[in-house]
């Protein structure tokens, strides 16, 4: 395995296995801008850093934007319908939070998006160290609460039945054939 893909992808027979692994690519994207930041803190704008902004969008703008609808869309919907009736308030309330973080997430990405796309078109840097940090931050904030209750949540409640039909829904989302 290459270490830019460390761990096999899951396919979408395995839709979970997808937004998990969705949530470590994020991570590493975030990992990638505080890199991008402290690079720039300490030497000028160069081609790697323009590289790297350039890498950085094109996955937000496609992997996590599927990955949040995917979510909204998809699964979320899901669970409201089939959570046991004495979860559906907690699930609600968890839903509802995430929703607000989605959106929290994706203002926080249209303004970090602004930052990066000025530095990959050989604009002037404008990334600090501390948007870098403060954009990771929320994200792995979300990603843990994701982790502890909504996909835990998912895998106990959602039927074999429903898992495919959610791996559909992802894989037309993305234009892969269907397996």
């Amino acid at each position: 395995m290459s270490p830019l893909f460390p761990s096999p992808a899951a396919d979408f027979d395995h839709p979970l296995e997808i937004l998990d692994g969705c949530h470590q690519r994020i991570l590493r994207q975030c990992t990638l801008i505080d890199a991008i930041a402290a690079r720039l803190a300490s030497h000028p704008a160069d081609p790697e850093a323009r590289d790297a902004a350039r890498a950085v969008v094109r996955f937000f703008d496609t992997a996590g934007a599927a990955h949040h609808r995917d979510e909204e869309e998809d699964l979320f919907p899901a669970l409201v319908h089939y959570v046991p009736s004495l979860e559906l308030n907690a699930t609600r309330a968890l839903l509802a939070r995430l929703r607000v973080d989605h959106a929290n997430l994706d203002a926080a990405w249209r303004e970090m998006r602004g930052t990066l796309m000025a530095l990959a078109s050989g604009g002037e840097p404008n990334l600090s160290i501390e948007a870098a940090q403060a954009f990771g931050a929320a994200y792995r904030r979300h990603i843990a609460l994701e982790e502890a209750e909504l996909l835990p949540l998912a895998r106990r409640v959602l039927d074999t039945r429903l898992v495919a039909r959610l791996g559909e829904r992802m894989a037309r989302r993305r234009g892969a054939p269907p397996q």
